[in-house]
C-alpha cells in the first residue's frame, strides 16, 4: 500500500515474446471478448506495422504498432508487452503506449445550446409566444 492508502497497480509478469493479435486485443481491453477480437481482425479493421491483416493468429511483438479501426475512431497503439491475462484496466494500459490522434472536434449541436427560459408558473405558451420563441432560435429549428 502506498502512503495515500491506495493500492499501487500490480505490474504483470512479463509476457511471452510474441502473442496472437486477437489475444493481445482482448488482454489490452480493446474489445470485450476474444471472439469479437477475432471478428475485428478478420474484417480487416486491424493493421500491424501498416500491413492489413485478416488472420487472428498473426503474432505481435513488443514495438509493433497496431492501427485499429473501431468504427467510431482510429486507435494507434505501440505494443509494449504481451499480456498473460485479461486484468483490470490499469494493468491493461501497461501493455501499450497510446499514439492515437486526438478525437476530432464535434460540430456544435442545437442540443448543446442553452435552453430558452420561461418564467416559472406562466404555463404553456400561447401561439403568439411560441412564434416569438421560434424567431429567437438561430438555426430556425421548430420545436
Amino acid at each position: 500500500m502506498s502512503e495515500a492508502g491506495q493500492a499501487e497497480p500490480r505490474l504483470p509478469a512479463p509476457g511471452p515474446d510474441r502473442q496472437r493479435v486477437d489475444r493481445w486485443l482482448f488482454f489490452a481491453r480493446v474489445v470485450k471478448s476474444r471472439a469479437l477480437a477475432a471478428k475485428m481482425v478478420g474484417s480487416g479493421a486491424v493493421r500491424v506495422n501498416s500491413d492489413k491483416i485478416t488472420q487472428p493468429s498473426r503474432s505481435v511483438r513488443p514495438d509493433d504498432v497496431l492501427t485499429i479501426n473501431t468504427g467510431r475512431r482510429v486507435l494507434v497503439y505501440r505494443v509494449v508487452d504481451c499480456g498473460t491475462r485479461r486484468g483490470p484496466a490499469r494493468e491493461a494500459r501497461l501493455l501499450y503506449e497510446d499514439l492515437s490522434p486526438p478525437p476530432p472536434e464535434r460540430p456544435a449541436s442545437p442540443l448543446d445550446a442553452p435552453a430558452l427560459r420561461r418564467e416559472p408558473g406562466t404555463g404553456r405558451p400561447t401561439k403568439k409566444e411560441r412564434r416569438a420563441l421560434d424567431k429567437l432560435d438561430p438555426n430556425g429549428n421548430s420545436w
